[in-house]
């Protein structure tokens, strides 16, 4: 039985293409429609089918704005035209997102987001510290972005490129990793653009874990 895979709150494809490109039956799932087009993708909420069978649930980006240290100050002080009660709303909502996918009736789970700020940690049910932070750069894509990865039923990512060192050779830079999504000025389409996963690490993902799931569809 080839193993089924779901990769949750992703309209980019990213994700699903590198599972799928290995021979994976990988969908993709969120309330965008594919970028792609894809007939492999969800248009919905991807809470209606966590309990549809699936090996592996891989959360390729969900929606953290209210949960990271990096918009914590908006919990006290809230953006001109935003009210507190607004804020706090939006973080219960972030928090029990993560919570019922973290919690997903899933063997293997891997949920990606930024460092999370107390608040959050004290909504999400079951919450456990992230298994391990990685950055673009270590997977062959010349940027910098720490994402944390909570993982159940699967082990830390090995990183591709160890120590900047290696990266800079390996891909024949000289300089330092860019912040592109730090500096992406504001915009309508920022948000989504910030959501994009990097296809290094999607390709570290199929080639580490998938072989995880041929092991116990054999089984």
């Amino acid at each position: 039985m080839i193993p089924r895979i779901l990769i949750a709150c992703e309209f980019s494809g990213t994700v699903r293409r590198a599972f799928t490109d290995r021979g994976y039956d990988a969908w993709s799932c969120d309330l965008l429609p594919a970028e792609d087009r894809s007939n492999r993708h969800i248009t919905g909420d991807v809470r209606e089918v966590l309990g549809d069978g699936w090996d592996l649930l891989i959360v390729a980006h969900p929606p953290c704005t209210r949960l990271t240290n990096s918009g914590v100050r908006w919990l006290k002080v809230p953006p001109p035209g935003r009210t507190l009660a607004e804020m706090w709303a939006e973080l219960d909502e972030g928090a029990a997102l993560f919570s019922t996918l973290w919690n997903a009736p899933v063997a293997r789970v891997a949920c990606e987001n930024p460092v999370m700020h107390r608040h959050a940690k004290a909504r999400i049910v079951n919450f456990a510290p992230a298994a391990q932070s990685v950055q673009p750069w270590q997977y062959g894509d010349w940027e910098t972005k720490r994402t944390c990865l909570w993982l159940r039923g699967l082990p830390p990512l090995m990183s591709t490129y160890p120590t900047l060192a290696q990266a800079r050779t390996a891909l024949g830079q000289s300089g330092d990793p860019v912040a592109r999504v730090h500096r992406m000025p504001p915009g309508e389409t920022r948000a989504k653009e910030r959501s994009r996963f990097y296809p290094g690490i999607a390709a570290a993902m199929a080639n580490q874990w998938g072989p995880l799931l041929n092991e116990r569809a054999a089984a």
